[in-house]
C-alpha cells in the first residue's frame, strides 16, 4: 500500500492472536498503526460508493460485472463520480466468499494460471494497487486517502445502500414474499441488485420514502 501511494486499511475479523502480534512493517508503519478493525465485511465497506472485489473466475461463476486487472484504473476513473473506492481481498485459502462477493459492485480478476488460482494476499494487493495507480491519475496528484472528492451528486454509500436493502426486506417480509427459508437467499439478491442500479442521492431519498410508506400500510404502527 505504501509503495503505490495508498493508506486507508481496514482489516475485517482478524485472527487475534496473530493482528496483536503485528508491531512492524518496514517503511509502512503508520499504516498498520492505524489500519481500522471491523467484525464485518459490511462494516468495513459501509462509506465506500465503489467496492471492488478481488479474485479469479477459475472456480466460480461471477454474480456481478468481470473486470479485467489491466481495466480497473480508467474504468475506476470514469465511473466514481465522488467518493471512496474499497478494493476487497480475501483470505489466501479460499479468497471472497459468495456472501462477501454480494457488498461488491464490479469483481476484479487477477489473470492466474488455472492450476494455481490462488495468490499471496501481499502479492495480488500489489498486483491490484500498481494497476490502479499506474492506470489512472498519477500518485502525486492523487489524495493520501484515495478518494476522488468534489460531485454535485455522488453514487451512494454501500451503508446507505444496505439501510435501503434492510427497509425492503422488511416490507418482502410483511408482505408474505416469501418463506422464511427463503430470507437469506432474497437478501444476498436485493445487495447485488441495489448495487447494479447505481442510485443517487435523490434516487435513494425517494425509494426510501415509498418504501416506508408501503411498509406502514402494511403493518401500520400501534396507537
Amino acid at each position: 500500500m505504501a509503495n503505490f501511494g495508498f493508506g486507508h486499511l481496514t482489516v475485517v475479523a482478524p485472527y487475534e492472536p496473530h493482528w496483536q502480534e503485528a508491531k512492524s512493517a518496514v517503511g509502512a508503519s503508520e499504516i498498520l498503526q492505524h489500519a481500522k478493525l471491523a467484525s464485518t465485511l459490511a462494516e468495513a465497506v459501509q462509506d465506500c460508493t465503489l467496492v471492488l472485489g478481488t479474485g479469479t473466475s477459475t472456480h466460480r461463476k461471477p454474480e456481478q460485472p468481470l473486470v479485467p486487472l489491466n481495466e480497473m484504473g480508467p474504468l475506476v476513473t470514469a465511473q466514481q463520480n465522488g467518493g471512496r473506492i474499497g478494493l476487497v481481498f480475501g483470505p489466501e485459502k479460499h479468497g471472497l466468499t459468495r456472501e462477501d462477493l454480494s457488498y461488491c459492485h464490479l469483481l476484479i480478476e487477477i489473470p492466474t494460471d488455472p492450476l494455481q488460482p490462488s495468490m499471496n494476499l501481499g502479492q495480488a494487493a500489489a498486483v491490484c494497487l500498481y494497476e490502479f495507480a499506474a492506470r489512472s491519475e498519477p500518485i502525486a496528484s492523487r489524495p493520501s486517502n484515495a478518494t476522488i472528492q468534489s460531485a454535485e451528486n455522488p453514487p451512494l454509500a454501500s451503508g446507505q445502500l444496505d439501510v435501503l436493502g434492510g427497509l425492503i426486506g422488511e416490507v418482502m417480509a410483511a408482505a408474505g414474499y416469501s418463506p422464511k427459508n427463503m430470507e437469506d437467499a432474497n437478501r444476498h439478491d436485493l445487495r447485488l441488485m441495489l448495487r447494479r442500479l447505481r442510485l443517487n442521492a435523490a434516487d435513494y431519498r425517494r425509494v426510501l420514502g415509498l418504501f416506508r410508506r408501503i411498509l406502514w400500510r402494511l403493518a401500520p404502527p400501534p396507537p
